[in-house]
């Protein structure tokens, strides 16, 4: 979760989220994050639930990501995709998206319509009815979307093997959006028992943040949430992966333009001190154009054109610390392979400067800070890590990054980012067969993560 911003240094006194959230809990399990914010007469409203690819099963993959488009196909009151018409003609933009961790659904709008979303929300929540007709049409949609975002994407499909091959027990192993034969084989009764088991108030989240009065809002989302029954809420622990004892290697052979390498290192989460170092890593390694890996791989040695480095904090189960690097045309593998490594030895063998390391630091606080600058990222921030380990975890951020020091990078590095805990993901380039364009570079596509 890496964003390069360059600032020098970052005030000190930051207001985090405790003293401006107010929590609820409904009768019926539902919790409620109000964040009250008056700067601008918008509101955006989200409901999370705790429900996402790490809860399917084998040969049922997708089942919540394809539950999220059936999410649309209308209630008893509500008519098939009108959802988004009613949120549209009343000024608002609405959508939804699947994590391995969670299911999220947002509109943002104004804030005198903020009941509008509310009303529907709670509607689909409790009443969604789940057509045969629907259901076949759509299952074709997720199909196509698998083929064009995955299949068709080198570089997506990079990412997916390096997943699978990074995780075998844990349930990270298998793809959001599902096998391409698990979705085939989806039934209605399929989502029907998935709706039923993650979608009541025990198991989701209602984020509300914007320009309103919590004293007004909070009577109305318990006259419209707290009549829905309350459920169950599932268990969410899941089987982990033992510690890995040897590097794991796969290489993808797909029609493309050029080699692309991706290298993963299994890392804890934001429940382990540790994750905030590696957030530290990150920035060194590959936060912006005096990163080390860029100097090294596109300034100094011209290898590659792009190199990245993201560390999965925010997530249930422990995840991987991944490096990424699209090289130029006719550069080998190998020798770039070669040089990321050399990169991290330095890490792990040499302390950084204070002068470096406070920099980085500065750059990895002031993109999680300027990441809140809307208000829809706020209540983006609370959701996601209250799927997590709850949202208050929001807060140990950047106090966190503050505490990290030149001894705790070598440190970490020494503990994770070691061969026998690696996996490497290679894109061996195939010519595009007679009469076909080959897929588009690296530069051209937006990477899909979690």
């Amino acid at each position: 979760m890496f964003v390069l911003f360059s600032f020098l240094a970052l005030p000190k006194s930051y207001a985090g989220f405790a003293d401006q959230v107010e929590e609820r809990t409904l009768s019926n399990g539902m919790k409620v994050l109000l964040l009250e914010n008056h700067k601008a007469p918008v509101v955006t409203v989200q409901v999370w639930y705790h429900v996402g690819s790490r809860n399917e099963s084998w040969g049922k993959t997708g089942l919540s990501h394809m539950l999220e488009h059936m999410m649309f196909k209308g209630t008893k009151k509500v008519g098939p995709e009108v959802f988004s018409k009613i949120i549209q003609e009343n000024g608002g933009n609405d959508n939804a998206f699947t994590s391995a961790d969670f299911t999220a659904y947002y509109t943002n709008i104004s804030a005198d319509r903020v009941r509008i979303p509310l009303e529907l929300e709670a509607d689909r929540m409790a009443n969604l009815l789940l057509r045969d007709e629907d259901f076949k049409t759509e299952r074709m949609v997720v199909m196509e979307e698998r083929r064009l975002r995955t299949e068709d994407n080198p570089q997506a499909y990079l990412a997916e093997q390096l997943e699978t091959t990074a995780f075998q027990i844990q349930p990270y192993h298998w793809p959001v959006i599902g096998w391409m034969a698990d979705i085939e084989g989806f039934t209605l009764d399929d989502l029907k028992v998935h709706y039923r088991t993650y979608y009541n108030p025990a198991n989701a989240v209602l984020v509300v943040a914007g320009d309103f009065r919590k004293e007004a809002l909070l009577p109305e989302i318990v006259r419209l949430f707290s009549s829905i029954p309350k459920g169950a809420s599932p268990d969410q622990k899941r089987a982990s992966d033992q510690q890995q004892i040897g590097e794991r290697r796969v290489t993808v052979k797909k029609e493309a333009q050029l080699p692309s390498l991706l290298v993963g290192y299994h890392v804890p989460n934001l429940t382990n001190p540790d994750g905030y170092v590696l957030e530290v890593i990150a920035g060194l390694l590959a936060g912006g154009k005096s990163s080390r890996l860029y100097r090294k791989l596109v300034r100094e040695k011209e290898l590659v054109f792009s190199v990245s480095a993201d560390n999965s904090l925010v997530s249930h189960d422990p995840n991987l610390f991944s490096i990424s690097v699209d090289p130029l045309p006719k550069k080998e593998i190998k020798e770039i392979e070669a040089a990321v490594y050399e990169e991290i030895d330095r890490l792990r063998k040499e302390p950084v400067a204070d002068g470096e390391l406070q920099k980085v630091k500065n750059q990895v606080e002031a993109a999680f800070l300027y990441g809140q600058d809307s208000l829809f990222y706020q209540g983006m921030a609370l959701g996601e890590y209250e799927m997590a380990h709850g949202w208050r975890k929001a807060d140990d951020y950047v106090p966190s990054i503050e505490k990290v020091t030149a001894g705790d990078v070598m440190r970490v590095a020494n503990l994770y980012l070691i061969s026998d805990n690696r996996t490497v993901a290679i894109l061996e380039p195939l010519p595009p067969a007679e009469g076909k364009r080959p897929a588009a570079g690296p530069s051209g596509l937006e990477r899909i993560t979690r």
